[in-house]
């Protein structure tokens, strides 16, 4: 396994990850570079055109499996210890790809929440995949209600974000229960900064610990 910048992240996810148990830590590396990456490629490119030939380059790549994979991109490389086929990741890439659309639609909105969701359940154990999924999916809404400048969109995800009911994560999904709170905290508080101050360590602590 390819050793992956994780300077790289920003500093939540990095505060996140260190709540992750060290039998799942590289699942959830993998996990949140690969997000982070997709967010880059479509919150950074100019044209929607741009987004997607950077996302079709993923899904290529998550397609056709690691023996084919360039080197040289450490994050592939580390995506080489995804237990399981790469494939498994590509909802994901649809999920971002969501974004793409004209218009955010609740369909679309759905479609998104689920596809960049859908990763975090193959972490904790089988019986609790859709408390898993629910949370994942209320932690990817809130995050795009962070971002979103379209006010109407905001309260439409907003609306959404209030439909997912959400449970105690096992400890393999600390990770994703730091994740979800700070930023439901952040949405709560109208700021998009995840780690404003003291509290929020503190909030970080207790859910890295406790579980909420």
């Amino acid at each position: 396994m390819g050793e992956f910048p994780i300077d790289e992240l920003p500093l939540a996810r990095r505060l996140a990850l260190s709540y992750a148990p060290a039998r799942v830590r590289a699942q959830v590396l993998a996990l949140l570079a690969l997000d982070e990456r997709l967010a880059q490629a479509v919150s950074a490119a100019s044209e929607p055109m741009l987004a997607q030939i950077k996302l079709a380059w993923w899904r290529e790549r998550l397609q056709e499996g690691p023996e084919h994979w360039p080197e040289g991109e450490p994050l592939l490389s580390h995506l080489g210890s995804w237990p399981g086929l790469p494939a498994q990741l590509l909802p994901m890439v649809d999920g971002w790809e969501c974004l793409l659309a004209d218009g955010l639609s609740d369909a679309v909105l759905r479609d998104y929440a689920e596809g960049r969701a859908s990763a975090w359940r193959s972490i904790g154990p089988a019986e609790q995949a859709e408390a898993v999924m629910h949370s994942a999916r209320d932690w990817a809404l809130a995050d795009l209600a962070l971002h979103l400048g379209n006010e109407s969109e905001g309260k439409r995800v907003r609306e959404m974000i209030g439909q997912e009911k959400v449970s105690r994560l096992p400890k393999e999904l600390r990770s994703l229960a730091v994740l979800h709170g700070l930023t439901r905290r952040a949405l709560a508080k109208g700021s998009v900064e995840l780690l404003d101050g003291p509290a929020a360590g503190l909030v970080a602590l207790r859910i890295g610990l406790m579980g909420r």
